[in-house]
C-alpha cells in the first residue's frame, strides 16, 4: 500500500477516471503506477492472461511490456520505462474497464492475504532472479502455445504481488507454478512436434 491506497484502489481510480471514448496508453499507466515500481505494472500486464477476457489479442498485446519490465527488474534496475514504441500502444478505455472489472475482485482477495514475510525471497537479489524468471514467462506469453497463457500468467501474477508487498509466501508459490508451467508447455510443444511428423510421415507414406 503505497499513500494509504491499496493497488485495488489505484486501479478502480485509473478505470473510473477514463472516459468512455479515450484509448489508455502504456505510458499512462506507467506514469500511474510509477511509484509502485515493477510488481504493480507486471500485474496489470499479466492478470488478463489468468482470467479470460474477451478482447482479441489481449494476452500478445500485453506481453510486449512484461518482456522489458521483467529484464529490468532482472538487471536490478530501480525503476520501470517502457520504451516509446510500447509506451505509446494503447487499448480504449471500455476494454481497460471490462479489463479492471475482472481481475479486481480477485486483486481484492490477495491484497486481504499479502503481508511482509520471509525477506529472503524479496529481498534485492531474489528480485533479479524473480526477474528473470518472469522473463522466461513473458517469452511463454508472448506466443501462441496452447494452454501457454493462464498458467504463465498466473505465475507471474503471484511472483508480482510477492514483490509489489513484499511477501516471499506469493513468491515461493509463483516460483513453484513457474516450473510448472514450463513443464506442462514443454510438453505440448512435444506434443505438437510429435503430432507434426506423424501427419508428414502419413502423408509421405512412410
Amino acid at each position: 500500500m503505497r499513500n494509504g491506497k491499496s493497488f485495488s484502489d489505484v486501479l478502480r481510480s485509473l478505470a473510473d477516471a477514463a472516459d468512455p471514448g479515450e484509448r489508455i496508453s502504456f505510458g499512462t499507466l506507467l506514469d500511474a503506477l510509477h511509484d509502485r515500481a515493477f510488481g504493480a505494472l507486471m500485474l496489470v500486464f499479466a492478470a488478463p492472461n489468468v482470467i479470460p477476457i474477451p478482447i482479441p489479442g489481449i494476452s500478445t498485446l500485453l506481453s510486449a511490456p512484461l518482456l522489458y519490465l521483467a529484464a529490468q527488474l532482472m538487471l536490478g534496475h530501480d525503476r520501470p520505462w517502457l520504451p516509446r514504441w510500447i509506451a505509446e500502444r494503447s487499448i480504449s478505455a471500455l476494454d481497460f474497464e471490462a479489463m479492471v472489472d475482472r481481475i479486481l475482485p480477485w486483486v481484492i482477495k490477495a491484497e486481504r492475504m499479502l503481508k511482509p514475510r520471509l525477506d529472503l525471497l524479496v529481498n534485492p537479489s531474489a528480485e533479479r532472479l524473480i526477474g528473470a524468471i518472469c522473463l522466461g514467462l513473458s517469452i511463454i506469453l508472448f506466443f501462441p502455445i496452447p494452454l501457454g497463457n493462464m498458467l504463465p500468467g498466473l505465475a507471474i501474477s503471484l511472483l508480482a504481488l510477492g514483490i509489489l508487498e513484499k511477501d516471499g509466501v506469493f513468491v515461493a508459490v509463483g516460483s513453484v507454478l513457474a516450473v510448472l508451467s514450463v513443464v506442462i508447455v514443454f510438453g505440448v510443444l512435444v506434443a505438437i512436434a510429435k503430432a507434426i511428423i506423424f501427419l508428414i510421415a502419413q502423408a509421405l507414406g512412410l
